[in-house]
C-alpha cells in the first residue's frame, strides 16, 4: 500500500489515513462535548498544510465545520447538524484538493472519452 495522502485525527488520538466517507462519519459520531470535541483532516505532510478542515462539537448542539485552502484562498465556516451531510460534504471537498506527490485533477480528467 502506498503513502497516505491525508489523515484525520480526533482530539482523543484516533487517527485514520485517507479516511473514507464512512470513516469520517464514525470519527464525527464519536465526538462529544467533554474530551473528544474535534476532528482535523489535512494532508499527510510535514510542512504547514496547504489545506485543512475541522469539525468541532458546539455547546448548543450540532457541529462547526471549517474548510481552509490557502492555495485557492478559500475559507468557509458552517454549522451543521447532520453527521451524514458533514461526512459526504467533506469527502467531496477533499477530493478536489491538491495532495503532495499526487497528480492535480482538472475537469478534463472526468471526460467520458467521447
Amino acid at each position: 500500500m502506498g503513502a497516505a495522502y491525508c489523515r484525520a485525527e480526533s482530539e482523543n488520538g484516533d487517527r485514520i489515513e485517507d479516511p473514507s466517507e464512512d470513516a469520517l462519519f464514525m470519527l464525527i459520531d464519536d465526538l462529544n462535548d467533554s474530551d473528544n470535541t474535534f476532528v482535523v483532516i489535512q494532508p499527510d505532510e510535514e510542512d504547514p498544510p496547504s489545506w485543512c478542515t475541522s469539525v468541532t462539537v458546539l455547546d448548543a448542539g450540532g457541529y462547526e465545520v471549517v474548510r481552509r485552502d490557502s492555495t485557492r484562498r478559500e475559507r468557509d465556516v458552517a454549522t451543521e447538524t447532520s453527521i451524514d451531510q458533514i461526512a459526504r460534504g467533506l469527502t467531496i471537498w477533499m477530493a478536489a484538493r491538491d495532495f503532495p506527490g499526487h497528480p492535480t485533477q482538472n475537469s478534463s480528467d472526468f471526460s467520458n472519452g467521447a
